[in-house]
C-alpha cells in the first residue's frame, strides 16, 4: 500500500510506509487506488476551531466549507479526523479563537453525530502521524481481508 498525500497539505506527514503527494478529493490522506474509499483530515486545534464557527457577514464561512467536505466524506466507506491536540486542550480554551470551549465541544458532538465523524485527539503531531498511517493501514488490512464486503460490514 502506498499512502497518498494531498497537494494542498502545507505541512505533510512523513509516513514510515510508502507515499506520494498527489490528489485526495476530501481529506488530507488517503490510499492510491481507494481515494474514493478512505481519507483522513489532519487539522491543528486553531484550525479545527475556525472550522467550527462562521465568520462575520463577508468573512469566509469556514464552518460552511468543513461541513461541505464532512457531507461529501459520507460517499467514503471511511472518513476520520485527526486533531494534533489533547481534548483537554479545547476544554482549557488553549486556542487562539474567541469561541468559548463548551461551543467547541458541542459543535464537535454535533458533527459526530450528524456525519458519524471519528475524531481522534492526538497528544503531539508525531502522535497525530501515527494515527493517521495506523488508520489507512487498518482501513488497507480490512480491504484485503474481506475484499467484496463494504469496509463497516461486520
Amino acid at each position: 500500500m502506498t499512502i497518498l498525500i494531498d497537494t494542498r497539505e502545507k505541512i505533510p506527514f512523513f509516513f514510515q510506509t510508502p507515499s506520494i503527494v498527489g490528489t485526495v478529493p476530501t481529506g488530507d490522506y488517503s490510499l492510491v487506488g481507494f481515494e474514493g474509499r478512505v481519507a483522513i483530515e489532519r487539522k491543528e486545534l486553531d484550525d479545527l476551531v475556525a472550522c467550527l464557527k462562521n465568520g462575520k457577514p463577508g468573512e469566509p464561512q469556514n464552518r460552511d466549507r468543513f461541513e461541505r467536505e464532512l457531507e461529501r466524506s459520507r460517499t467514503l466507506d471511511y472518513f476520520a479526523v485527526v486533531v494534533e491536540a489533547p481534548w483537554k486542550d479545547i476544554a482549557a480554551g488553549r486556542y487562539t479563537s474567541r469561541m468559548h470551549p463548551n461551543a467547541v465541544v458541542q459543535s464537535l458532538l454535533t458533527f459526530s453525530v450528524r456525519y458519524r465523524l471519528p475524531l481522534f485527539f492526538a497528544d503531539n503531531r508525531q502522535h497525530a502521524r501515527m494515527i493517521t498511517e495506523s488508520l489507512l493501514l487498518k482501513f488497507a488490512r480490512e480491504v484485503e481481508t474481506r475484499p467484496h464486503a463494504p469496509a463497516d460490514a461486520p
